[in-house]
């Protein structure tokens, strides 16, 4: 049976700087794509099925946001004023650009209408510059399920830490 008191103080020193050094070179690789990408969340997971068949619940999506002349056609995500979840759908139409600013008007694939109903109160068109969070250069499917299961499943969250921590804590080198 596993004892914290069996364990030598410097190994579970060793132990926990490793757990440390885990969790410290994730958040420095999560800064790093933020910069190059110039996105304040260059990784998003689709959470609902307004972007069938493109898209599917669950799949991630790696974001760019260097380009600002964004296209009819192209998939952004943007953050509404007031509301904390980024939303991912197509450009169906564009004003302005080049010395202007650049507005978009978005529509999710699966869905009927436009997005003027979910944009904040007031907003008929999406700032470029303001709301758009980046647009879609590549996809991973259904890898982000985890974090849809995670969020929806709070105690899961907490046992998968728990589990982490005790494997990081009881593996011997």
């Amino acid at each position: 049976m596993f004892s914290f008191s069996t364990m030598q103080p410097r190994q579970l020193l060793t132990q926990v700087l490793n757990f440390a050094l885990i969790l410290s070179t994730a958040f420095m690789l999560w800064k790093g794509l933020s910069v190059a990408a110039d996105s304040p969340s260059p990784i998003v997971v689709v959470l609902s099925g307004s972007m069938e068949p493109a898209f599917q619940r669950g799949d991630i999506l790696l974001l760019w946001n260097r380009g600002m002349e964004t296209q009819i056609g192209e998939v952004v995500v943007y953050n509404v004023k007031g509301k904390d979840i980024p939303i991912v759908h197509r450009v169906v139409r564009r004003f302005g650009g080049g010395d202007k600013v650049l507005k978009l008007l978005t529509k999710g694939d699966n869905n009927l209408a436009d997005d003027t109903e979910l944009y904040a109160r007031g907003q008929a068109y999406l700032d470029r510059s303001k709301d758009v969070i980046g647009s879609v250069v590549g996809y991973i499917p259904f890898v982000g399920y985890v974090t849809i299961l995670l969020s929806e499943h709070p105690w899961l969250k907490t046992v998968m830490l728990g589990l982490m921590g005790l494997m990081v804590v009881v593996q011997r080198e």
